[in-house]
């Protein structure tokens, strides 16, 4: 077992061979539009638990662990796991916006009564601009100041140490941020606001 699931894609592959099976065997006889809306639904979901995942994985362990951390290890972490956890963290912000401004095309109600608060849409509208305001601070504050404080990009030690803190603080921000989108994503369907 260990030779099978011990690789990520071989277990990717495998949860998606189980994912088509299940599709198929509770929804094959119906895979017209409300399929598409479903699937879009449920990629979106997916993308977004990857990326508030990773969030939560940086504000719970990583920044707290890091101070403990013996000067000598520190360059593990901030070589080789930070910059592949802020790829999939960046990445899956974007899809996570991106796949979620397409759900209303599928779900038969109006992206922009949506985005301007329209009665009956306030609910998953403010939801919608906290999760972009979340993918901006990604792209725009987290990952510029990730790059400079990992040394991804070239910077002196007073410019690391100040793009550290900035990216943490942007990383803060973000999971202030998550709960209340988090909530609106989850109880939209019941939403009268």
């Amino acid at each position: 077992m260990a030779n099978i699931l011990g690789n990520l894609n071989r277990a990717i592959i495998i949860g998606l061979v189980l994912l088509a099976l299940v599709i198929f065997g509770f929804h094959g006889q119906s895979l017209g539009s409300a399929w598409g809306n479903w699937m879009l639904r449920a990629t979106h979901a997916w993308v977004g638990l990857l990326w508030i995942g990773l969030l939560y994985y940086f504000n719970f362990v990583q920044i707290p662990t890091m101070p403990k951390v013996p000067a000598e290890l520190k360059p593990a972490v901030s070589k080789y796991i930070a910059p592949e956890a802020l790829f999939w963290f960046r990445w899956a912000a974007l899809f996570t916006v991106l796949l979620g401004l397409g759900i209303p095309g599928l779900s038969g109600y109006p992206l922009g009564a949506a985005l301007t608060f329209q009665p009956g849409y306030a609910v998953i509208g403010t939801g919608m601009w906290l999760g972009i305001i979340m993918m901006l601070n990604v792209w725009g504050v987290i990952w510029p100041n990730q790059k400079r404080a990992l040394g991804i990009v070239d910077a002196d030690a007073d410019t690391k140490a100040k793009a550290a803190k900035t990216a943490m603080i942007g990383s803060r921000i973000n999971f202030v941020l998550s709960f209340p989108m988090f909530y609106c994503m989850v109880t939209q369907q019941g939403a009268l606001a």
